[in-house]
């Protein structure tokens, strides 16, 4: 019998998470019950524990699944647009590695987008490893908004991200999982390469809006999110994080909101760093000493 050509596409990327990556693939095999015909399209960034032979072994099992190995870490932006290129489906699922599918979530999530003409990306809910929901749609980064998460604590007070309990219209959802037609990702020109990691759903949905593409958030489809699988400690995910707010704000505003945004970068970091020698905390020293030299 001939292959059924998918209509969906999920993109997982991997790297040095094959234990999680593996819970992922095998809960969106369990979890189908309403999905489309489907591939999966796992793209191996380099990992360095036994991810190529765990995922080389899910392939052999399960034909639905195809590993792409790369020979470097490309980053989570190259690595999900090389998926999206060798993608077959019309539509695209960009899947965390360490995301769990339940309740047909999936199949949730693709029934309400396509029976939804205004949808262009949308986002599901996630939940942390408790079940307690983790914010994950938003307004995009003003510097009003990028004050309030670095100083007020702006996810607990609404001001930054949340987890709405009903289908809504967002700037932008957690690139942990959306889903999307290939042309619409394609046309946007999917993610920014320079962006190695954090940011990038928010410069990809930011450009989409520039263009018309509206983003949604539906919280009937629930995904399990563990959260920075692949980051190694503390530290490096905080970086990174403000490299990105910093590269944000150099490609999309102009250089006096770039000036702002320096200078909170640099208060948030002294204000921590301060707190760190207080407490003599040597992960805050650290952290935000390399912090405050980015934002300089």
């Amino acid at each position: 019998m001939a292959e059924k050509s998918p209509v969906l596409s999920v993109v997982i990327i991997s790297y040095n998470t094959s234990s999680v990556t593996g819970d992922c693939i095998r809960s969106i095999l369990r979890e189908n019950k309403s999905m489309p015909a489907f591939e999966i399209l796992v793209v191996d960034n380099a990992s360095k524990d036994d991810s190529v032979p765990v995922l080389r072994k899910l392939a052999a099992e399960y034909p639905t699944l195809k590993v792409i190995e790369n020979s470097e870490n490309a980053g989570f932006a190259k690595a999900n647009n090389q998926a999206v290129k060798q993608a077959r489906g019309q539509y695209i699922l960009l899947l965390n590695s360490d995301t769990v599918v339940l309740d047909d979530a999936v199949g949730r999530l693709f029934k309400t987008y396509t029976e939804d003409p205004r949808m262009h990306f949308l986002g599901g809910k996630l939940l942390n490893r408790d079940m307690t929901p983790q914010a994950s749609a938003a307004p995009f980064y003003t510097l009003p908004v990028v004050f309030g998460a670095l100083f007020l604590k702006g996810d607990y007070w609404g001001l930054t991200r949340g987890s709405p309990d009903k289908t809504t219209h967002a700037d932008w959802v957690s690139g942990a999982c959306i889903l999307t037609k290939k042309e619409y990702y394609d046309a946007v020109g999917g993610f920014d390469e320079g962006i190695f990691m954090y940011m990038d759903e928010v410069d990809l949905l930011f450009r989409a809006r520039k263009k018309g593409y509206e983003t949604y958030f539906y919280p009937g489809a629930r995904f399990i999110h563990l959260g920075s699988a692949s980051s190694q400690g503390k530290t490096y995910p905080i970086l990174q994080v403000y490299r990105g707010f910093l590269y944000f704000y150099r490609k999309h505003y102009g250089a006096g909101e770039v000036s702002i945004l320096k200078i909170m970068l640099q208060l948030k970091a002294l204000l921590s760093l301060a707190i760190g020698k207080v407490t003599r905390n040597a992960y805050l020293i650290e952290t935000y000493e390399k912090a405050y030299k980015l934002a300089r």
